[in-house]
């Protein structure tokens, strides 16, 4: 990788000669663009930009002129390549959980996980055989309230650039979610907004779907409906019973998830409302 090299994001209200103003900033401070990619949301009026940028000397000089630049209420956001840290969730399911630790190890994603926490021990030797840390903090007997003080706690003393719920079954507090706002990734295993809430295979199996998928997004304080990262589904038919379908699903949750840890941390995702733009 090229220690020099930076993505910049940029969000904006959409007028004329963005794209030439922005180009022309990076021209000038001996930028190299290596990958672009350009959205106008017509229903908004809003613009935003993914680029790729080589050869940029003074990060904080570039972002002071590229504002000076923009619309006055432009975010501009500019990462490396720097691999982020990571934690994961999870609570006794091993499928996701272990597809990111293998990826991570085998370096097929560019992440750090510093610390896996579940509130079972079942996932313990899992993580551990990776050498990443695991820590069980049980919700029995605990109050919600002070079960979720004990997990921020732990997810604040390893101040992680992503959490990623990859099963974790507890539904989290509006609190918790607005403290990591757009930094909490779960995968819901089915293809929303169909099938909400527990048991969506059983509910898919009892409609008589022809297909089954899984659905990547930021957790919001409203249940399943934060922003969709990433989707993805398989075929079915009569003859897959719902444990058919929930062994068949698994398979697409972690393919969806990691395409949609990918997204983020490669600073390919932009949230605008409830939905988001993703620079694939």
């Amino acid at each position: 990788m090229n220690p020099s090299r930076l993505t910049l994001l940029i969000s904006c209200p959409d007028e004329p000669g963005l794209i030439a103003r922005i180009t022309g900033v990076l021209h000038r401070h001996g930028g190299n663009i290596v990958e672009n990619g350009e959205y106008v949301d017509p229903s908004v009026d809003r613009f935003f930009m993914r680029t790729a940028v080589e050869g940029i000397g003074d990060v904080d000089l570039l972002e002071r002129v590229l504002k000076t630049e923009l619309p006055a209420d432009a975010t501009v956001r500019l990462g490396g390549e720097e691999r982020k840290k990571v934690v994961l969730m999870a609570t006794t399911e091993p499928h996701c959980l272990g597809d990111l630790l293998i990826r991570s190890a085998y370096g097929d994603l560019p992440m750090e996980v510093c610390g896996v926490i579940s509130n079972h021990e079942t996932l313990r030797k899992l993580s551990e055989s990776f050498d990443i840390p695991f820590e069980c903090i049980s919700h029995e007997g605990m109050e919600r309230e002070a079960h979720e003080a004990a997990v921020m706690a732990r997810i604040d003393a390893l101040a992680p650039d992503l959490v990623v719920m990859a099963k974790y079954m507890r539904i989290l507090s509006p609190g918790f979610i607005s403290k990591y706002k757009n930094r909490i990734l779960n995968i819901h295993h089915s293809f929303l907004p169909a099938f909400v809430g527990a048991n969506p295979y059983r509910q898919a199996w009892e409609r008589g779907v022809k297909i089954i998928g899984a659905t990547a997004h930021f957790a919001s304080e409203v249940l399943d409906e934060g922003p969709i990262i990433a989707q993805d589904v398989i075929p079915v038919n009569h003859n897959h019973s719902p444990k058919d379908m929930a062994r068949n699903g698994r398979d697409v949750e972690k393919r969806v998830l990691a395409r949609a840890v990918r997204f983020f941390l490669e600073d390919r995702v932009v949230v605008t409302g409830n939905k988001t733009i993703v620079f694939e």
